[in-house]
């Protein structure tokens, strides 16, 4: 569980990156799921962009994600772009204060 100073430090990093991740109208897929795992396994911080052609509440992915990806923390929820945030315990790139 994060702190309030470690989410708002993740927030900032995250504010001049960009959605690495799109879902699309297909949803949340076991291929969607492999490729956020990847990507946070590799980069720790990353930006999903939910597209409009998507019915459900991006909130709701995001739960999705966080139930099905263990140890990944759910940052911020943002329209339609969602943050989420796992700590690589091999090699960690962002140290949290």
């Amino acid at each position: 569980m994060l702190t309030s100073k470690q989410r708002a430090y993740l927030k900032a990093l995250a504010n001049t990156e960009e959605p690495i991740i799109q879902i699309g109208k297909d949803g949340i897929s076991d291929g969607t799921i492999s490729l956020v795992d990847e990507a946070l396994t590799a980069r720790e911080l990353i930006k999903i962009r939910v597209l409009k052609s998507v019915e459900e509440e991006p909130k709701e992915l995001a739960y999705v994600l966080v139930d099905r990806l263990p140890g990944t923390e759910l940052i911020q929820v943002l329209g339609r772009v969602i943050l989420l945030f796992r700590a690589n315990d091999k090699k960690p790139q962002i140290i949290l204060p």
